[in-house]
């Protein structure tokens, strides 16, 4: 359950406030151009929600700051010689016109071969992309489910995959399911594998909380050097409407 959003200004910034039935308050800062949101639990006044944010501004500037200088990738045309990316490795796209089923490969480690229909547009070879990039990616995830449920000692009911502008992953406490960012796919294998352990974490420990931390540094020292590293990965062209 929650309320329309509604916002409010607290040092120059237009902050959106959401109220729901949560018992924390979560705040965030998306991209592409340092949105905040604030998601407040419904005993939570505005008053209260201003000098959250207050206290936070350092933090907020930081992450406005990194969106506003992050780089942006162009819009995909789906053309012979753009450059296109699986598993954090960089590939070249070749664009085959000829007869019979669309279809995807990689040849020599270099090439990405689209092969499509004479006369297809490019809202058609984006769609066969995202399909074969679907696919990989749930190629990966159930050896990586299998390992780290075992590890973090809890066991996820259900996941999927889908596009998402704000986040790498998330995870329905309640049902138990986690979803991951279809551009994972185009990362490296490490950092999916951080996103995985992220979210089977939060089945343990729902907030990002000294907890959260101190599992995540239990299970992966090293996560916040992938965390950093997706961090700095060029934003993927979107409309980002909100």
């Amino acid at each position: 359950m929650s309320t329309e959003a509604h916002h409010i200004r607290i040092s120059g910034i237009t902050v959106e406030v959401v109220r729901k039935d949560i018992k924390n308050l979560h705040l965030g800062v998306y991209p592409p151009n340092g949105r905040v949101r604030v998601a407040a639990p419904m005993a939570v006044n505005d008053d209260a929600v201003r000098l959250a944010v207050i206290g936070k501004l350092g933090w907020i500037k930081r992450h406005r700051a990194r969106f506003a200088g992050q780089e942006r990738q162009s819009s995909r045309e789906y053309v012979t010689g753009e450059s296109h990316y699986l598993q954090g490795r960089r590939y070249r796209l070749n664009v085959v016109n000829q007869p019979g089923p669309a279809r995807v490969s990689i040849r020599n480690r270099t090439t990405i071969d689209l092969f499509v229909p004479e006369g297809s547009d490019t809202a058609r070879r984006e769609r066969i992309m995202v399909a074969w990039y679907r696919r990989q990616l749930k190629e990966q995830i159930p050896p990586l489910l299998e390992k780290w449920e075992e590890t973090v000692g809890v066991r996820a009911a259900a996941w999927g995959v889908k596009r998402m502008k704000t986040k790498w992953g998330a995870c329905n406490t309640t049902a138990r399911r986690i979803w991951l960012n279809l551009e994972l796919a185009k990362k490296p294998a490490h950092c999916l594998e951080y996103i995985v352990v992220h979210e089977l974490v939060h089945l343990l420990e729902r907030p990002h909380s000294d907890r959260f931390t101190a599992l995540m540094d239990r299970f992966m020292p090293q996560w916040r050097l992938y965390r950093d590293e997706l961090n700095r990965a060029p934003l993927g062209h979107e409309a980002w409407g909100y």
